[in-house]
């Protein structure tokens, strides 16, 4: 009973990693190809757009048009493969024992792969199943918020959201939060050995990021011991920097983004509140010394965490599918999980693969545990034709 499923989930799987859905590119042909998919079992999807039109959310229901419907959700971005050393085709599924090879083979399209190969058994489900595939969660959940809106506001109450995130099919029901920040500093160009005529962008990003840097130590070393998250503290760091022009050059421009992860008990905006004043001290000074200067600061995303209240149907619902009986999990990654329990869904994530495998070269998924999605994905067109 699970090989033909789990053939049409492969062969599912080799076609959605064909399409390069890295965040810096269109998701369109993929949304595309999903929407003929689903349209040969008469599944009509809904896309919901960005404002370049150059990418879509999809969502569509299979099965009645009534409340208790649940909600099978993951992401079609990607992170980049550039600079990393892949030994296969990294927009290609190959196999090597028994591990599956491709970029989002592990996060996430396996579990997209999985939930589209059961859409033709979910039809017969007494409670529909609503596919919810995102753009931009790779970049900071940016795409998933407009189509849960639209979902809460169109359709008729869903009863709950499994999030299809890597979790080695154990049920997790919290992750942190994440807010991204750009910091840009405009300086004042002069030579380099002049310093009192100008001022240098790099130096003022430098003094900015080691406050970041003591703040990180400070999380880490303030750590609840009793949080139940590995690293157990809020983490920062910068992921990306650069400024300046040449050594004898005071630097006209510096950037650099940075990301905070928060537990669900930490607020990240008391967390940067004095670094946030410090710029705004700062942008004053510059501005005051030399026109067309300063700092700004930009949140880029702001994604909630996932709560583990308020989970319990949800939790329930897919240990009696996975019969996995450990104490819940939390994680560490954000994801769109916490979006959905915001919007009022009881949310929980369970999907097949390890988040270590993810964003790495080579990325996979072990054949075994792609099997153990297929088995959950039957038992759950099965536990919806017998209610």
């Amino acid at each position: 009973m699970t090989n033909p499923l789990l053939r049409s989930s492969l062969a599912i799987l080799d076609s959605l990693i064909s399409f390069d859905t890295t965040s810096r590119n269109s998701n369109l042909d993929l949304i595309a190809w999903v929407e003929d998919y689903l349209a040969q079992y008469g599944i009509s999807a809904t896309r919901v757009i960005n404002a370049a039109g150059s990418k879509a959310n999809l969502y569509a229901t299979i099965g009645p048009d009534i409340e208790g419907g649940i909600i099978l959700s993951g992401h079609s971005d990607v992170v980049p493969v550039d600079g990393q050393d892949w030994s296969s085709e990294p927009f290609a599924v190959t196999e090597r024992e028994g591990l599956l090879h491709g970029r989002g083979t592990c996060d996430m399209k396996g579990f997209i792969a999985l939930a589209l190969a059961a859409a033709p058994l979910l039809k017969d489900g007494k409670r529909p199943v609503h596919l919810a595939i995102s753009y931009d969660e790779e970049v900071g959940c940016l795409g998933a918020p407009a189509m849960i809106e639209e979902i809460a506001a169109t359709l008729p109450k869903p009863a709950l959201a499994i999030i299809g995130e890597p979790t080695m099919m154990k049920v997790v029901t919290g992750h942190k939060g994440i807010c991204v920040h750009e910091v840009e500093v405009l300086g004042h160009e002069a030579h380099s050995s002049l310093t009192h005529l100008g001022v240098s962008a790099n130096m003022v990003a430098i003094e900015l990021m080691h406050d970041l840097a003591n703040l990180a130590r400070e999380l880490w070393e303030n750590a609840n011991p009793e949080s139940p998250f590995t690293p157990p503290h809020a983490t920062l760091t910068v992921g990306k920097m650069e400024g300046g022009t040449a050594a004898n050059i005071l630097a006209r421009r510096a950037h650099f983004v940075f990301d905070l992860r928060c537990p669900p008990d930490v607020d990240p905006d008391e967390i940067l509140k004095p670094f946030k004043e410090k710029a705004a001290a700062i942008d004053a000074q510059l501005k005051d010394a030399f026109p067309g200067t300063g700092v700004r600061v930009e949140q880029l995303s702001n994604a909630p965490p996932l709560g583990q209240s308020g989970s319990a149907e949800a939790e329930a619902f897919v240990r009696k599918l996975t019969g996995d009986n450990r104490p819940a999990g939390v994680v560490s990654y954000a994801a769109e999980a916490g979006q959905f329990q915001q919007a009022g869904f009881p949310t929980v994530i369970c999907g097949p693969g390890s988040i270590e495998q993810a964003h790495q070269p080579n990325e996979y998924i072990s054949l075994d545990q792609f099997t153990r999605g297929a088995v959950f994905m039957l038992k759950l067109a099965e536990e919806l034709k017998q209610e």
